[in-house]
């Protein structure tokens, strides 16, 4: 046999910055960042807005601007380009071929940079623009959602989707660096600010007993929209997230994915809302099924399946849907598993709970056991107010 063998390791580093106010004149921050990196050629900047943040921050634009005004080693394109957020700006090509010809047009290279500013869709939509022009352009990210600033925006991943499937195309390329900015929440709707909590269940259900005892003592001012409280849940969650991308698999060669704990089926029923059912409020409803399948194949203890689904209805969650319920093998939200499959390479792995902060993978979930978790979990419907 004749062959040759490459091998080689490639390093990635980047860093997570928590500020407020990031543009403002006295915020040096994201500047020196930016001058950290040494490079004798002049950087362009190209900023995109998520539609629904430049609404509440009309301002945006021009502080940015005055924020380059006398920056002379970097150049922002004055075209500040703001496109619609939210899951329908990755439901359709357009808006993902419009950017590519944007960094065409203002003549974006590899040592520029492209700066996202906006939810999860957005971040997603630009990352994979910005990762597929020039084989990688750099990218910032500015998560402006509970939910992106401490989770998806912190991570690797960036894509649109396709054919009817969730994150059918992109890529695993990091940002070179995520600004968190807290201001950026205070201006969330009450359903936006809640819907990124789910996230923060899910990493404290298999990672951390600890902080899963700290939501459930700040769920009432956490729902309150205390400030300081959601500072410490994202700086928290962006650890915990952090500290499983360096552990094990960033990429997701093989099939164990932690981090989707719950999504199987929130994916499926985001899909099968069309998307009304936001992407928190999926989760919530996936990690309450996952919960009790957890529970009820003799895995969790009933104590501390309820108390997690306590939990997300004290943080304002419905904990299942007529989309989500499982009555027999026909019902529409198994076909999510299938998908699941599909999407990590052709086996099953299926992350369950052995007790609160200790996740068990496995590889088949009996359809018997998930019509009797999704009845269980009816019995535990409360109102809370």
């Amino acid at each position: 046999m004749n062959y040759l063998q490459q091998s080689f390791n490639v390093r990635f580093e980047y860093k997570v910055f928590f500020t407020e106010h990031l543009f403002a004149p006295g915020n040096t921050v994201f500047l020196d960042f930016l001058k950290s990196g040494k490079t004798e050629t002049i950087r362009k900047i190209f900023f995109v807005i998520d539609g629904g943040v430049f609404e509440n921050h009309t301002y945006l634009k021009e502080q940015i601007r005055n924020y380059f005004a006398n920056e002379s080693m970097f150049e922002l394109i004055e075209d500040v380009l703001v496109i619609p957020g939210g899951e329908s700006a990755k439901n359709s090509e357009k808006l993902f071929n419009s950017l590519v010809k944007s960094v065409d047009h203002y003549g974006i290279d590899r040592h520029s940079y492209i700066v996202a500013i906006g939810g999860g869709a957005i971040l997603d939509l630009v990352g994979y623009a910005a990762a597929v022009s020039h084989r990688g352009i750099r990218h910032i990210r500015v998560p402006t959602t509970v939910l992106s600033q401490n989770d998806s925006g912190v991570g690797v991943k960036n894509g649109i989707n396709h054919a009817g499937k969730k994150n059918f195309l992109g890529t695993f390329t990091p940002p070179v660096a995520v600004f968190n900015d807290s201001f950026f929440l205070t201006t969330l709707s009450n359903e936006e600010w809640r819907s990124g909590m789910s996230e923060a269940v899910k990493v404290a259900l298999i990672k951390d007993r600890v902080f899963f005892e700290w939501l459930q003592l700040n769920a009432a001012v956490l729902s309150a929209r205390d400030i300081a409280a959601m500072r410490y849940l994202v700086h928290r969650c962006a650890q915990l997230h952090l500290e499983h991308i360096a552990g094990g698999d960033p990429f997701e060669m093989g099939s164990s994915r932690p981090l989707d704990f719950g999504h199987w089926s929130a994916h499926k029923v985001e899909q099968l809302s069309h998307f009304t059912i936001r992407h928190g409020e999926a989760v919530a409803m996936g990690i309450a099924l996952d919960s009790a399948y957890s529970f009820v194949s003799g895995r969790l203890s009933e104590a501390d399946a309820v108390a997690v689904v306590q939990l997300l209805q004290q943080l304002g969650f419905s904990v299942t849907h007529p989309l989500m319920e499982i009555e027999n093998e026909e019902s529409v939200v198994l076909a999510g598993l299938n998908e699941f499959r599909e999407h990590l390479g052709g086996r099953l792995t299926i992350m369950l709970l052995a007790a609160i902060g200790k996740g068990e993978e496995v590889h088949e979930l009996d359809a018997a056991l998930l019509i009797q978790a999704s009845a269980w979990l009816k019995t535990q419907l409360v109102l809370y107010t």
